[in-house]
C-alpha cells in the first residue's frame, strides 16, 4: 500500500506558540512517519505560519492551507477535503498527543472502520482554576454520556474516523451559532444513520486552554448559543427536545465540586461551575431571542 494511511488535520489561527507544541508531539508519535501526511489549515491568522512549519519539514509530511477566517469547522473540512489519508485524525492546534495516539486510533480503525472513535482529553493546565473548571465539567459531561445520556458526543480536538464515512456525513455543519457545536451535530448524523461510536482510552492528548475569567465565561457563552442553535436544528428534524437531559444532569454538574477531596478547591470551583451555567444558559436564550427575532422581524416590516 501506498502513500499515508493517516492524515492528522490540524485547524489553527494566530497561535504559533501552541502550533509549534502540537507539530512537536505530532513528530514524536510512534507511528511510522511513512504511513503519516499531517495538513495544518490556517484559518486567517494575521502572520504566516510557514516559519512554524518550516521547523518540522524535515521530520514530517507538512502541508499548510490557507483560508479566510471562516471558523475551525470550516478548517477541518479544508483539510479533510484535501488529505490522502484513508484515515483522518483531527487534533487542535491547543493539544499535544501523546506516542501513542496515532497508533491507537488506526489500531481500532483497521479493525471497525465502520465506527466513529474518540479519546482521552486531559487538562494540561491544573494550575489555573478556569481551565480546570471546563475540564471538570466535561469530564462530567463524558462521564454521562458513557453510563447511557441520550446525546453523546466526541470532541473535535480528538477525533478519528475514515475519510469515506466522513465524507458520507459531508463533514462538519459550519452554520451553527458561535460555531461551538460542530462536534456535538456531527455525532448527532452519525447516530441518526444508525453508525457505532467507540471510546479509545490510549488515544490520549494534553490540552493547554489557557483562559482567564472573561474568556471562560465567554467561553460558555458561546456554548450556549450553539447548544440551543443544534437543538433549534434537531427539533426542525423531529428528532429532539429542547431540554434533552433530566434536570438531575444538571444538579449533578454543579454540586461536582463538591466531590473534590478538598474544601478550598470545592469553594473556588463550585462558584465557576455555577457561573459558566448562568453564562450557558445566557448564550441559549439570547439566540432563541435572536432566532424568534428572525422570524418576527419581516411581519414588522423590518
Amino acid at each position: 500500500m501506498s502513500g499515508p494511511e493517516l492524515t492528522i488535520v490540524v485547524p489553527t489561527r494566530a497561535r504559533p506558540a501552541q502550533l509549534k507544541a502540537c507539530l512537536e508531539g505530532i513528530a514524536r508519535l510512534d507511528y511510522d512517519h511513512e504511513r503519516l501526511e499531517v495538513v495544518v489549515v490556517d484559518d486567517g491568522s494575521p502572520d504566516s505560519l510557514e516559519p512554524v512549519l518550516a521547523q518540522f519539514r524535515d521530520r514530517l509530511d507538512l502541508r499548510l492551507l490557507v483560508q479566510q477566517r471562516s471558523g475551525p469547522g470550516a478548517a477541518r473540512n479544508l483539510g479533510a477535503k484535501v488529505a490522502r489519508g484513508q484515515f483522518l485524525g483531527f487534533i487542535d492546534d491547543d493539544c499535544v498527543p501523546n506516542p501513542l495516539w496515532a497508533s491507537a486510533l488506526t489500531r481500532e480503525l483497521r479493525r471497525r472502520p465502520d465506527r466513529l472513535l474518540g479519546g482521552t482529553v486531559v487538562n494540561a493546565l491544573p494550575d489555573n482554576v478556569f481551565s480546570t473548571t471546563t475540564q471538570m465539567i466535561a469530564e462530567h459531561v463524558t462521564a454521562y454520556y458513557g453510563n447511557g445520556g441520550n446525546e453523546p458526543f466526541f470532541t473535535t480536538n480528538n477525533l478519528g474516523v475514515t475519510a469515506n464515512r466522513f465524507w458520507e456525513l459531508e463533514g462538519f455543519d459550519t452554520s451553527i451559532a458561535s460555531l461551538t457545536a460542530e462536534d456535538k451535530e456531527f455525532c448527532d448524523r452519525w447516530r441518526a444513520r444508525g453508525y457505532e461510536m467507540a471510546f479509545v482510552t490510549d488515544a490520549v492528548v494534553r490540552h493547554s486552554h489557557h483562559l482567564t475569567l472573561w474568556q471562560f465565561l465567554r467561553q460558555h457563552y458561546n456554548y450556549g448559543r450553539g447548544i440551543l442553535a443544534l437543538r433549534l436544528m434537531k427539533m426542525q428534524r423531529g428528532s429532539g427536545r429542547l431540554l434533552p437531559e433530566p434536570l438531575r444532569f444538571y444538579s449533578d454538574l454543579v454540586l461536582a465540586p463538591l466531590r473534590v477531596p478538598s474544601a478550598r478547591r470545592a469553594t473556588v470551583y463550585l462558584p465557576l461551575i455555577i457561573a459558566s451555567q448562568l453564562a450557558t444558559a445566557t448564550g441559549a436564550v439570547w439566540t432563541g431571542l435572536t432566532e424568534a427575532w428572525k422570524k418576527v422581524r419581516p411581519a414588522w416590516g423590518g
